[in-house]
């Protein structure tokens, strides 16, 4: 009989093997020693180097061919010098994404009050309700496909005028149009495109989040709708979509990101099997990180405990570069750009509300749940009234079950006093923040909803900075482009997307930033003895850039172009 290996242990045992123990099949042993003009470690006792040895997907050693020289005797090495005059940096890390998101709405044009450079196309701005139209005119008269209605994405009513379900019978009576919200949240519906899809009053009676005669399908009544649209995830539509979100986040030079919430679309398997099946067959330089979801489970009907046993299911299945970990997130309250989200007293300037996604009681009891099985939670909340809640629900956490080094994680971050980032702070919770809020919402909500004083200080990254609280930056793509050094730009400038500075003692520093789609992201998301940062033993993953982030002006960080990436070892030159 054969001595038993580890992995025959570790599976008599019932133990999945760690992500570090999966490494894709196209990983080399041979010791390679990249060089460059520069390599920014993130690490303080060799913050800067310009050589670094690879081996086996993992970095070996770093500093200058020089101190390398004993591996190089020992082992022999190649020498490749490609990036001789560019900068290496630790691989980029989106700590909040969605790939399906991207993958569903990249199918079709986007217009919004931001312009957007997709793999699918350049789509300009459309910040007036006259452009809006245009646009829309232009691109409805571009769609073929009978079988599926037009959409497209990126509306917003603040932007663009009101445009309800009697407005797009008006405009277009005999075409079936669809618009989803810039914030993803929301879907508008007109007549024809209802009659498509064959819903009907009877299938929404008494869904409080469906505002039938507007059309108008929100946060969790949204998928009273998006269960009659299966073309949504058609094998053939959604793998082309899925292709779209891998060219972003290499163009972007990410090598990890984090699925904040995988089955949103309802038919989690399918997802999760749709994306694996191509990222993997791909051999993508990058890694997905699944997060299950509470919406997911309570919108099926799914108990707390076939919940935590199906998560345990799809930990068993992970790949090297698709995999679950011991993560969870919970939904406080709704999406900041439907101005949905939860605002503490004085509230919105003309007394709409903000609403739950579920019910604080059944929330409080799944945190629980998942804490007790030792989760690293994560929770969606915008507004500081959902921050309140949060730093309760994290007291009576901790009271119940004290945990040391619990990481709770506040997720978008869209608006806190300084009071409650100081009890962050004091609680051990971290932020995972989204600046691009700033960059396109201050001023509209500044003189809409919010007043100037929470308007211009969105995202108050300075404080987090200033009080010690770790944080990452995320795009929760679409919310944001793809791109962390657009959201390092916004963070460090602050300038609005009409060119206004304001909340200026809430900018961050240029190495605070990079750090927060490095190391300190992959702190946020528990990886941190991985990636995050150029040292022995970490994976090789690196992000080549053309200039050096640290001396170039602040305002040109979102410009330095991306040569590509490094996964595992592997170099992955971006084809432009």
């Amino acid at each position: 009989m054969q001595p038993l290996t580890l992995a025959g242990l570790c599976l008599l045992a019932g133990i999945v093997l760690g992500s570090d123990s999966d490494m894709p099949a196209d990983i080399t042993q041979e010791l390679v020693i990249y060089t460059a003009k520069k390599i920014i470690t993130m690490e303080p006792s060799i913050p800067e180097a310009t050589a670094v040895a690879v081996s086996q997907g993992r970095i070996v050693a770093v500093g200058s061919l020089q101190s390398l020289d004993t591996w190089i005797e020992r082992r022999g090495a190649r020498i490749d010098r490609r990036f001789d005059n560019k900068i290496i940096m630790p691989g980029f890390i989106d700590a909040h994404v969605h790939p399906a998101l991207p993958a569903v709405i990249t199918q079709f044009p986007f217009i919004a009050p931001d312009p957007w450079s997709l793999p699918t196309g350049e789509f300009p701005a459309a910040k007036t309700p006259k452009a809006y139209l245009t646009y829309l005119k232009q691109q409805i008269a571009k769609h073929s496909d009978a079988s599926v209605p037009f959409i497209t994405w990126g509306y917003h009513p603040l932007w663009h005028g009101e445009l309800f379900r009697q407005d797009l019978n008006a405009l277009f009576p005999n075409q079936a149009v669809m618009l989803w919200h810039r914030s993803f949240h929301e879907l508008i519906a007109n007549d024809a495109a209802l009659n498509l899809l064959s819903v009907k009053a009877a299938d929404v009676i008494g869904n409080k989040l469906v505002d039938w005669p507007r059309g108008h399908f929100f946060e969790n009544g949204m998928y009273a709708l998006i269960a009659k649209m299966p073309f949504l995830l058609d094998p053939q539509r959604f793998s082309r979509g899925i292709d779209n979100f891998l060219a972003m986040v290499h163009r972007g030079g990410v090598t990890t990101t984090v699925d904040m919430g995988t089955g949103v679309f309802g038919n989690p398997q399918t997802e999760i099997d749709l994306i694996r099946q191509r990222v993997e067959s791909a051999k993508a330089p990058m890694r997905v990180i699944l997060t299950p979801i509470i919406t997911d489970f309570v919108s099926r009907g799914v108990s707390i405990g076939a919940a935590l046993a199906q998560v345990d299911k799809w930990r068993s299945q992970n790949t090297p570069r698709v995999l679950f970990d011991r993560r969870f997130k919970i939904m406080l309250d709704g999406a900041i750009y439907s101005g949905l989200a939860q605002f503490k007293f004085p509230g919105y300037m003309d007394g709409h509300q903000g609403v739950w996604m579920l019910p604080p009681t059944l929330t409080n009891a799944w945190a629980q749940a998942f804490w007790d099985a030792g989760y690293q939670l994560h929770a969606h909340a915008n507004g500081d009234g959902s921050a309140e809640v949060l730093i309760d629900l994290l007291k009576t956490l901790q009271r119940n079950t004290p945990r040391v080094d619990h990481r709770l994680t506040l997720e978008h971050f869209a608006y806190t006093t300084e009071d409650q980032n100081r009890k962050l702070s004091k609680l051990g919770a971290q932020v995972s923040a989204n600046p691009y809020y700033h960059y396109i919402l201050s001023d509209i909500y500044s003189d809409q909803w919010l007043g100037a004083d929470r308007g211009n200080n969105m995202v108050r990254l300075g404080s987090l900075e200033r009080l010690g609280v770790p944080f990452a930056l995320h795009s929760d793509s679409p919310m944001a482009p793809l791109e962390p050094l657009t959201l390092v730009s916004a963070a460090v400038n602050r300038i609005t997307i009409n060119g206004h500075l304001s909340g200026a003692n809430e900018r961050v520093s240029v190495d605070a930033a990079l750090r927060a789609v490095t190391i300190n992201a992959a702190w946020v998301i528990g990886w941190e003895d991985r990636i995050g940062s150029i040292a022995a033993g970490k994976k090789a993953d690196f992000t080549i850039l053309e200039d050096d982030p640290y001396t170039v002006a602040p305002k040109r960080l979102k410009d330095i172009q991306i040569w590509g990436t490094v996964f595992e070892g592997q170099p992955a030159p971006i084809e432009r």
